[in-house]
């Protein structure tokens, strides 16, 4: 969701890639709420961290867990660190309803938080 996000509000101003320590793919009920808000990221994939590391330079770096934030590998030469603590949405139970109210929730505060990282960079 972030990088979609990002890409989206930022994209004249940054360049948003996303990867993860474990990737597990796109859950579907975050296509869902993103389509929602009138984005699809069916296109997108879940990517390993390794495909980044040490290819690309990153200005910023951006972690959304305590695990990620814990265990993600240094960076070379990236600017400054964020962690945005967020609950991880695919771990709530419930029915149907009560997770996609759980992703809306989840993506929600992610838009806000870009919105507000594009606001004091750029």
């Amino acid at each position: 969701m972030g990088e979609a996000l990002l890409r989206k509000i930022g994209g004249e101003y940054f360049e948003a890639y996303s990867a993860g320590l474990e990737p597990k793919g796109i859950n579907p009920l975050t296509l869902k709420v993103m389509k929602e808000i009138g984005m699809d990221i069916s296109n997108q994939r879940s990517k390993k961290i390794d495909e980044y590391l040490g290819k690309v330079h990153f200005g910023y770096v951006i972690t959304t867990c305590a695990e990620a934030e814990e265990q993600c590998p240094i960076f070379p030469g990236v600017t400054k660190r964020y962690y945005w603590p967020l609950e991880d949405p695919a771990s709530f139970s419930g029915t149907e309803e009560e997770k996609l109210t759980a992703f809306r929730k989840v993506r929600d505060q992610i838009r806000k938080k870009v919105q507000d990282f594009i606001e004091e960079h750029r």
